[in-house]
């Protein structure tokens, strides 16, 4: 029993990873079951000993893409050791990441304007999710260092915002190019942080 269940993970597996380079290369929506499948190594009646249909599988792909995103930088903000690093540490673990799974984010990225009603629904659901953990760290540090935000949330979606769009330009570039860009980000995210700095209380007489 427990083979066979081990088995059944692996196969399980093996079908998300066949989605997701499939899905790299050309679009979740325009992927069919029977790639999927045929990617797996399994027939198309196996398929669905494991997935209803190719909505089901699209959410564990989100899932799974967003879950290991938002670990590897909750991980950087752990590391962070004073004033000032919170910026560039989670900046720079964002571009690592990216550029290390390129294939998870160009789905992150090309599926956001999908043809997949349920795919598209989850991709925005996790994009809130990624808005609602900076709006959490941004308060976070905005009480720290007695810095007030005047709108926090607005704040971390134009940083969301600004890293994806940057991120996407991060996959093709070259290391030393790569590079560039990362500092350019840094400073963009600086430049929205200095943005939402509330304007200082004035003194009552």
């Amino acid at each position: 029993m427990a083979e066979r269940l081990e088995q059944k993970h692996l196969t399980r597996r093996k079908l998300v990873e066949a989605a997701l380079r499939l899905s790299a290369e050309q679009g979740f929506s325009s992927v069919s079951l029977r790639e999927v499948a045929k990617g797996a190594g399994i027939t198309p009646a196996g398929f669905y000993r494991h997935f209803h249909d190719m909505d089901e599988l699209g959410l564990v792909l989100v899932d799974e893409i967003g879950l290991g995103l938002r670990q590897l930088l909750r991980e950087a903000r752990r590391t962070i050791t004073g004033e000032g690093s919170a910026v560039k540490k989670s900046v720079h673990a964002f571009i690592d990441y990216i550029t290390e799974n390129a294939h998870l984010f160009r789905v992150l990225q090309g599926e956001r304007m999908g043809s997949s009603p349920a795919f598209r629904k989850a991709l925005f659901a996790e994009i809130d999710r990624f808005v609602e953990e900076v709006t959490e760290d941004l308060e976070r540090g905005a009480k720290l260092l007695n810095q007030p935000l005047r709108d926090t949330a607005l704040a971390a979606e134009a940083i969301v915002a600004v890293a994806f769009t940057l991120g996407a330009e991060a996959l093709d570039l070259p290391k030393h190019k790569r590079e560039q860009l990362t500092e350019r980000l840094i400073k963009e995210v600086k430049m929205i942080l200095r943005g939402a700095l509330a304007p200082p209380r004035k003194k009552t007489k």
